[in-house]
């Protein structure tokens, strides 16, 4: 070794000893807070390896790392019993209580709480092609300044149940305040864990999506009667989505938006209200043309299952369709279809349907392709919609550069469209959430139309300036 290489060697190493003596000795406890913290922390799952009643979540948690429990009961067994014969089973992590529904896949990597609590995945099983699930646990119900969620996409969890490849049993995140298995236990959700994810969405794929029962309990491999599967999309989800009641947000908003609720996620309210929007949400089968004229526009968000079983929604839209004096309307998902459907397209079952965060829509009118997300199984039969071709006004505007199903219509001279995918995103892509300020600016435009004046009328001075103003010092 030279002796600068030597000399530089040593100068570091005494330097290092100085810093390890001069370092003060900090000890856990100093990071300890009275009030809760923004920090990561790895906090153990309490109910997937003891088989516990689930806790209620509680804003922060804290504890010591994860330990087995040797004299913790054994695991539940859990099974997923699909109507075509295959059975998978692995071990339950949720609710201990079985369940029916139709089985669906999704590619999403992250979102898992979002995914879940979206109505549009009412009334099925969700199958997650990510392996690990659960890492970052489950975030505490927070409002923001709209009152409206911010984690969630519902007050639930709206799907059946949810199988999984691999669950973690330890998760950290600086909003996380319960486990994935304890979320699931708490709204008696079942849950299944350690199967082959991969074999059941080469299923899926190849046989399409199928029912199937989720079942838990010691019995579940002994259990061999035959069952009858329900099939929930004949029920009408959308009902069951839906509000009850008429209510309004950010009621002090600059323009007027009448939104028909068929299953809304809470950040289509969320980019509606941010963006200066007072939204008044309605029952998905609310007669809005009597109260179109005291809105600036018409929103049809998304939902879950058959949109045929939403007719009344279909039959009010064909009405505002041929209003001679059209205010602007825009739809999502689920109101893509009904949309198409009351422009005289019908619709079909996709073999699998397209869920997760990765999806490719390909803009007609300019030949961009965006990332979408997307959640569905339904699409528009659009073939009569060639390029270049219109009916009844009604032309293209999205499609999927995948399948080729539709993404979209649009009509070519009245302020209507309509998008299959998520622009709202949440989990997802953000590639196209510019489609709600272009919405806006049709229902800003639309306000200043019917009131014949802009927003801001300047006021006339006065004619009689005849008297001298007096100013007193």
């Amino acid at each position: 070794m030279s002796a600068f290489r030597q000399a530089t060697a040593t100068t570091l190493t005494r330097a290092m000893a100085l810093s390890a003596v001069a370092r003060p000795m900090i000890s856990r406890a100093a990071f300890k807070a009275a009030a809760p913290q923004r920090c990561l922390a790895t906090v153990a799952d309490t109910v997937f390896p003891a088989n516990k009643a689930a806790p209620k979540p509680v804003q922060v948690q804290h504890s010591t790392p994860y330990q087995f429990d040797s004299a913790a009961p054994k695991a539940v067994p859990a099974a997923l019993k699909l109507k075509s014969g295959h059975v998978f089973t692995g071990t339950s992590f949720g609710a201990q209580n079985s369940t029916f529904g139709e089985a669906v896949f999704t590619t999403s990597l992250v979102g898992y709480p979002e995914s879940m609590t979206d109505p549009s995945y009412k009334g099925q099983i969700l199958v997650f092609t990510q392996p690990l699930i659960g890492n970052y646990g489950v975030p505490g119900q927070v409002k923001d300044e709209f009152g409206l969620l911010k984690y969630f996409e519902s007050n639930k969890i709206q799907c059946q149940g949810i199988v999984v490849n691999d669950y973690a049993t330890k998760y950290s995140h600086w909003t996380a305040v319960e486990s994935l298995g304890e979320w699931c236990a708490r709204e008696g959700i079942p849950a299944i864990s350690g199967v082959d994810t991969r074999a059941i969405v080469h299923l899926l794929r190849d046989q399409g999506s199928t029912l199937a029962k989720l079942e838990v309990g010691d019995e579940v491999l002994e259990n061999k009667e035959v069952v009858e599967f329900p099939n929930p999309n004949t029920r009408n989800l959308v009902a069951e989505a839906s509000t009850k009641e008429v209510y309004e947000l950010n009621p002090m908003g600059d323009v007027k938006i009448a939104l028909i609720d068929c299953g809304v996620k809470e950040n289509i309210l969320r980019c509606l209200v941010a963006r200066g929007a007072a939204v008044t949400v309605f029952p998905w089968n609310y007669d809005f043309n009597k109260v179109l004229d005291q809105y600036d526009g018409l929103f049809i968000s998304n939902g879950p299952g058959d949109p045929r079983a939403a007719m009344p929604t279909v039959q009010n839209l064909a009405t505002a369709f041929k209003n001679p004096a059209p205010k602007p309307i825009f739809g999502i998902c689920m109101g893509n279809q009904l949309m198409g459907m009351a422009a005289g397209l019908d619709v079909y079952k996709l073999q699998f349907g397209n869920r997760g965060h990765n999806q490719p829509a390909i803009n007609m009118q300019n030949g961009r392709c965006s990332i979408t997300s997307q959640n569905h199984g339904y699409a528009l039969v659009d073939s009569v919609l060639a390029p270049g071709k219109t009916m009844n006004g009604w032309e293209k505007y999205f499609v999927n550069a995948n399948d080729g199903s539709n993404e979209g219509i649009r009509h070519t001279t009245k302020p209507f469209s309509s998008v299959q995918f998520h622009p709202e995103a949440k989990g997802g892509p953000q590639d196209t959430e510019y489609l709600f300020d272009d919405f806006l600016k049709l229902a800003r435009a639309e306000k200043v139309k019917s009131s014949n004046k802009p927003f801001f009328v300047t006021e006339p001075l006065s004619k009689d300036v005849t008297k001298p103003i007096e100013v007193v010092a």
